[in-house]
């Protein structure tokens, strides 16, 4: 079993920058220095920075499988370390997917603290990538070690604070430019919220009930199919939530582009409201004040009975992924509901949770997000209702 603190070096690297790119985690008991896991993949063609972030979110992954509750992230990327911290802002948008995810990460954590540390103090994960930087070359590894025992800190060593990527100043060092390298195709996602409800017009909680579309829903989703197939006359698939007012919307835009597919995915179910489904802002607010409060202010907490959204961010993030790995280059129409959606959008804008409660989706809104083999995400629409407008 770990101990409940664990210590976790992490590096990433690639030949070439961009190049042949791999990155290696360790996680250790922090009182003997025992080695709990290792980590270490090859990334194909990426930068030094994306390969230093998927070093550290493979090390946490380890610690929170590992059942760690406190970790203790060294690492010798000033760069990863400053944006996780806060201090500098995440501007290469090639990187914010990355750190949103690892913000996931930390957030199954009661504690982590990153630590820079220096190069030398952070052989034993160095070495691991370079193995894995010598495997994406297609060169003989390199010998990586194992429960090499961990080098002390340093005293003196810069005190540690818990991670918030929100905004400082970039380093000199942080890519300049914003445009996706032209060698990549992006994999493009329309995110489309189903069309309107009896419960939507009423402005009710509407999780994981079967609320039918309305006559105007069903309207709205016609003109949906047709402004996706002004958008994107070629679709690779069409995915839906489970729930009949997503598949009935779903089913009108796949018909306007030809009949393509749908396939109902479970991840693009509504957040479960609980004891709050069907019931009205005020409503809630008034039976359940506190709860309310606190749902307002973590994404961690959930309604009564309910489900948080740190756990429908989960769903999201392991959609995307599918999808990114399924459809590369292509483009995809997701069909869902307001909650998946607003958290798709947040981590694609490298926003804080406030994100989720200020941004305001309209029944058959359309979004569209460009995500890029590297990382690099390009938002190009939020919540696009022109095509309502005549209904």
């Amino acid at each position: 079993m770990a101990p409940r603190v664990v210590s976790m070096e992490a590096d990433g690297g690639s030949r070439g920058n961009p190049g042949p790119a791999g990155y290696g985690a360790v996680v250790r008991d922090p009182d003997t220095g025992e080695v709990l896991a290792e980590r270490s993949e090859s990334l194909g063609t990426a930068t030094n920075n994306v390969a230093e972030y998927q070093g550290l979110i493979a090390g946490l992954t380890a610690a929170a499988e590992l059942g760690a509750a406190e970790v203790d992230v060294r690492m010798d990327s000033k760069l990863v370390v400053e944006q996780m911290c806060g201090r500098w802002q995440i501007k290469h948008p090639g990187l914010r997917p990355l750190a949103a995810q690892a913000a996931t990460l930390v957030g199954r954590f009661s504690a982590v603290r990153f630590s820079w540390i220096p190069r030398e103090q952070n052989r034993h994960a160095d070495a691991l990538a370079n193995a894995a930087m010598d495997a994406a070359a297609g060169r003989p590894a390199t010998a990586a070690p194992t429960g090499q025992p961990a080098t002390a800190a340093a005293p003196g060593q810069p005190a540690t604070t818990p991670a918030a990527p929100i905004i400082g100043s970039d380093p000199a060092t942080a890519p300049a430019s914003w445009e996706p390298r032209p060698t990549f195709t992006a994999t493009r996602l329309i995110l489309v919220r189903h069309g309107e409800t009896p419960y939507t017009e009423q402005r009710r909680y509407s999780g994981r009930g079967d609320v039918p579309l309305s006559e105007r829903g069903r309207a709205q989703a016609r003109a949906t199919g047709a402004r996706v197939a002004e958008l994107a006359p070629s679709v690779a698939a069409v995915l839906s939530s489970p729930l009949s007012r997503c598949t009935a919307t779903a089913a009108s835009i796949a018909g306007a582009l030809g009949d393509v597919p749908v396939r109902t995915e479970d991840d693009l179910i509504e957040c479960d409201f609980g004891q709050w489904e069907g019931r009205t802002f005020a409503e809630v607010r008034q039976q359940w004040p506190g709860e309310m409060d606190a749902w307002l202010a973590s994404p961690r907490i959930a309604p009564p009975d309910g489900e948080s959204f740190t756990q429908v961010a989960e769903r999201a993030h392991r959609v995307i992924s599918g999808l990114l790995t399924a459809y590369p280059g292509e483009t995809v129409v997701v069909v869902s509901h307001v909650s998946p959606i607003k958290l798709m959008l947040r981590d694609a804008l490298a926003a804080g949770d406030g994100f989720l409660h200020r941004l305001f989706l309209d029944a058959a809104g359309i979004s569209v997000l460009d995500m890029w083999p590297d990382g690099g995400v390009a938002v190009r629409t939020v919540n696009d209702t022109a095509h309502l407008a005549a209904l």
